[in-house]
């Protein structure tokens, strides 16, 4: 036995050798057409190769083909940088000593930059970090429509407005997918809330699904040409969204022609028939099997739905062979592109050029909200040399927030506090008090001892908003109310009863309710801004920085006025696991400005520390063109805004939508002359009837400003 045994294997080498010599492998070589080493490794797999191509086999891991030297992908969260290392079946860290990395601003701050080329250098920077750590597949960008300010998982997103956030996710994309590591688009789609979000179904118009909620992950598609997307955990129109032949089958694959993989979000498959035939490529994160049982410890990989069981029915005929090899060529059409794409560089973690990138989108990102005068003069940008002393209030001064938000934390190789910054700015002069805490029992000692501070201080600043605990700005459960947490409006009170001359910085994904907002003389909405936080915001206080981001949401008075939160529950959180989305495609601004309803701060606001105008608008034919000019003292950065309205409609349309920006850079004096060009698809709604893109003659306005509300001028198009 023991001699044939060893027969049988140098037969099974020679006849190896021969394979090889008359068929090398053109999968192997990384000059030829992609879809010719996908052709030819698929002629080399076993079935059983290519079903454990489509589940994971880790937390963030799924598979290769080993017998053929293809590696399998490894994935990361999140869209603001690479993720802590994890363990492989659990959401334990690992512990590791060297997954640093750096943590660049939430996806809202580099929205509200309205700078195309910084989102393509923030990509860029994810992906040379992600490339260095060897991850194939990076989960983001997030691209979900901010419905409601209650949203735990806003500040992963880019807005309320789909075009902007269309123009925005496309060079980031670009810049991950430079360096050979694939963007993953999240989450596809119609997840606009944490409540219920395993199982809430969302019931939608098909015009509002068209118009509002997928242009971004259409430009994902046809003009980034993202390699992976994933999709959500609620269902649509009854089925879910990770599997749901509608939305990936129809949509994505079909109208789109999308020939990337789409990944299940973690435990987002619920069905084995349905993610065999709606779409699903790679079955992520599965750790329960209801039907069968298995869930926790007894658990294993290939008892995915897209696993033995899946294997089994290829096998018997309840499954065609072609569902198989189009999931087979899809996850190797990926690795090819990534782990195989022949490219020589390592990836790149340079902390000080990447520290840079973040300065330079946190400086351009946080919003001047407002900017009153105290005396004869406002208070920012702050002369230091003005004030004996500089008080810093509040728990954000100190706090670490990159750590939080669940799936989006990060392990910064450094984050600058805004109390540090200062103190290495300003030395003596700053003092600190915590003023509140997420710890309930000390907010009285905490708000006695910052207005003590308080009265003999020369002037505050006060660091407080969200931080990313759940309940917060965080994954897995949205905000109770719109309100300031930790008792920060009671503290605010005290503090401008003692000394009005207080600057107010929130750190926040969301709008919040301000109900001191008249008395607060300054207020700076600045995000979550990563590794350089503390920096960014002495750079913007001092004045070292002009500011000049723009609000990517509506800024609402009060969460009764948001159209999500306008018909009650049915339309949020739902009712009966369903949720109807009412508004339809009056979202954000278009809802504000078509129902003539005031708001705090509108779409697109943000203040300078300099002035500019825009003048003469014309429009000849469908060219627009107008000359902005900074009128104001120092250097800085104006957004010029075009809306356009249909003022003819014969279906309910917003008063007006966002189809093109710029952001010009301009000295004092200095002009530009900016020219758009108005296409049909800057004029079309989406007719359900004829289910196409429709224009209808008549009458439209044009609209150029500096906000959705701050408009400059209009004129009339005739079509």
């Amino acid at each position: 036995m023991k001699r044939k045994g060893i027969l049988t294997s140098l037969l099974l080498a020679v006849g190896l050798l021969a394979t090889a010599q008359t068929a090398s492998p053109i999968y192997l070589d990384t000059s030829a057409p992609i879809e010719s080493r996908i052709d030819d490794a698929l002629s080399r797999m076993t079935l059983a190769e290519k079903v454990r191509l489509c589940h994971a086999q880790g937390k963030f891991y799924s598979n290769g083909v080993p017998r053929l030297g293809i590696p399998g992908l490894w994935s990361s969260d999140g869209p603001h940088g690479v993720r802590f290392e994890m363990l492989w079946s659990t959401w334990g860290h690992a512990n590791w000593e060297i997954d640093s990395c750096t943590a660049f601003p939430s996806l809202t701050c580099l929205a509200a930059t309205w700078n195309e080329d910084l989102a393509y250098q923030y990509g860029k920077g994810v992906g040379e970090e992600a490339r260095y750590r060897n991850k194939q597949v990076m989960l983001g960008p997030g691209v979900n429509i901010y419905r409601t300010p209650l949203n735990g998982r806003n500040f992963e997103y880019m807005g309320e407005d789909p075009y902007l956030s269309s123009r925005m996710c496309v060079p980031y994309i670009k810049g991950v997918q430079s360096q050979g590591v694939a963007s993953c688009v999240k989450h596809f789609c119609l997840n606009n809330q944490e409540t219920n979000r395993t199982g809430v179904n969302v019931e939608v118009s098909e015009r509002a699904l068209r118009e509002i909620y997928l242009p971004a992950f259409r430009a994902a598609v046809t003009e980034a040409g993202v390699w992976s997307i994933m999709g959500a955990y609620n269902k649509i129109r009854g089925t879910h969204a990770c599997h749901n032949h509608y939305t990936l089958q129809e949509i994505l694959k079909g109208e789109w022609g999308f020939d990337g993989a789409v990944l299940s979000d973690w435990d987002g498959a619920h069905n084995a028939r349905e993610a065999a035939f709606n779409g699903l490529d790679i079955e992520m994160g599965t750790s329960s099997r209801p039907d069968k049982g298995i869930s926790g410890r007894q658990f294993r990989f290939d008892d995915s739905y897209l696993g033995l069981d899946f294997q089994a029915g290829l096998q018997d005929g309840t499954y065609p062979m072609e569902l198989v090899n189009d999931k087979a060529r899809r996850v190797l059409r990926l690795i090819f592109r990534t782990a195989m794409n022949g490219r020589t560089t390592f990836g790149n973690q340079d902390f000080e050029a990447h520290s840079r990138i973040v300065r330079q989108i946190g400086n351009e990102g946080v919003v001047l909200l407002q900017n009153n005068k105290v005396g004869k003069s406002p208070l920012l940008p702050m002369d230091a040399s003005q004030y004996e002393s500089i008080l810093i209030v509040g728990d954000n001064a100190t706090r670490v927030l990159s750590h939080g938000g669940q799936s989006s934390e990060l392990n910064p190789q450094h984050e600058t506090s805004v109390l540090k910054a200062f103190k290495e700015r300003y030395g003596s002069k700053v003092d600190y008090a915590q003023g509140y805490s997420i710890n309930a029992q000390q907010a009285e000692s905490l708000r006695a001892e910052a207005v003590e501070k308080a009265r003999n201080a020369s002037i505050i600043i006060y660091v407080g908003g969200l931080n990313k605990e759940e309940g917060q700005d965080c994954e897995s459960r949205d905000r109770k109310d719109m309100g300031l947490p930790f008792g920060q409006n009671e503290l605010l009170s005290a503090l401008l009863d003692v000394n009005p001359r207080i600057i107010t910085v929130l750190m926040s994904g969301n709008a919040i309710e301000l109900p001191e907002v008249k008395r607060m003389p300054a207020i700076l909405h600045a995000w979550y801004l990563g590794s350089d936080a503390g920096d960014i915001v002495a750079d913007i206080v001092s004045g070292e920085a002009c500011p000049s981001g723009k609000l990517p949401f509506s800024y609402p008075i009060r969460l009764s006025d948001c159209g999500a939160h306008s018909f009650g529950p049915e339309a949020y959180p739902g009712v009966n696991g369903t949720e109807v989305y009412k508004e339809d495609v009056l979202v954000g601004y278009r809802w504000f400005d078509t129902k003539k309803l005031q708001v705090l701060f509108p779409f697109g606001y943000g203040l300078s520390y300099t002035t500019f105008r825009i003048s003469n608008v014309k429009l000849n034919g469908r060219t627009l063109t107008l000359n902005v000019e900074n009128t104001g003292t120092c250097e800085g950065k104006e957004v010029v805004q075009v809306y356009v309205g249909d003022d003819e409609a014969s279906v309910l349309r917003p008063m007006k939508e966002l189809k093109h920006f710029k952001k010009v850079g301009l000295k004092p004096g200095e002009s530009q002359q900016l020219s758009f060009d108005i296409s049909d698809q800057d004029l079309q709604f989406y007719d359900e009837a004829a289910r196409s893109w429709r224009v209808e003659p008549g009458t439209f306005t044009i609209y150029v400003g500096s906000s959705s509300r701050d408009i400059a001028a209009k004129v009339k198009l005739k079509v």
